[in-house]
């Protein structure tokens, strides 16, 4: 017996929304790519001061053993 195939109203390709284009007022890819891929500038800072505080309490507490041991 032979399948009965529905006919179609509308192609497949009709029915998926179109790619619209880009307005002027974006930027190019690569632009908008190199621009979030760099850190924000207050995450960098306070990345620095970090590094630093934490370097200078390990200094602290190295120099507490240090003296520390001296005192034997």
């Amino acid at each position: 017996m032979p399948q009965t195939q529905q006919p179609k109203s509308q192609s497949e390709s009709e029915t998926q929304p179109k790619p619209e284009s880009q307005p002027l007022s974006q930027p190019a890819p690569t632009v908008a790519r190199r621009i979030e891929s760099k850190f924000p500038r207050g995450l960098i800072i306070r990345l620095v001061a970090y590094l630093f505080v934490g370097h200078l309490f390990a200094f602290f507490v190295y120099l507490l053993f240090v003296l520390g041991a001296e005192n034997q």
